[in-house]
């Protein structure tokens, strides 16, 4: 399968969660920005995949980045989701244009959402929800020491 078919529309997503679901596969879902892609994303990533048997993620748009962070996304969107795409455990990106997932997740009805530990449970967006329909929230462990923040500030460090 080429990375690009892990691309789904959101329109398109519905249906192929219910496919895995049908299958018997519970499905894990979690969302970010992923600017540039490094160390503690994969590690992340591969962490929720193992939660579940497929890996669904939400990936902000630009605008949606760019309202969260000014000054960013660094990668357009359709660059970020080509990346994420092609990690061998994540099975579909998605993207979002809201503020939050919450839309996508009432969409999708995760079996398993899931955050980095540096969010409470109870912080999580979406976590009504996928309480409510029976499934579980939960947080992994983050490498420390690795965000998209501090790749950027030495960056500009080794540039001064």
């Amino acid at each position: 399968m080429w990375s690009k078919d892990k691309i789904v529309s959101r329109a398109a997503l519905p249906a192929v969660v219910a496919q895995w679901k049908a299958a018997g596969q519970r499905v894990v879902f979690t969302n970010g920005c992923f600017d540039l892609l490094h160390l503690g994303h994969v590690d992340y990533l591969e962490k929720a995949r193992h939660l579940g048997d497929r890996l669904v993620v939400g990936l902000n748009t630009d605008a949606s980045v760019s309202c969260l962070k000014p000054g960013r996304p660094l990668q357009d969107e359709m660059s970020r989701a080509r990346i994420l795409a092609s990690l061998l455990f994540v099975d579909a990106v998605v993207l979002f244009d809201e503020q939050t997932p919450l839309q996508l997740i009432e969409a999708v009805l995760p079996d398993i959402l899931v955050k980095g530990d540096d969010y409470a449970i109870s912080g999580i967006v979406g976590h009504e929800v996928v309480l409510q329909h029976g499934g579980q929230v939960l947080t992994v462990p983050l490498v420390a020491g690795y965000s998209t923040t501090r790749i950027v500030e030495r960056i500009r460090q080794l540039g001064d």
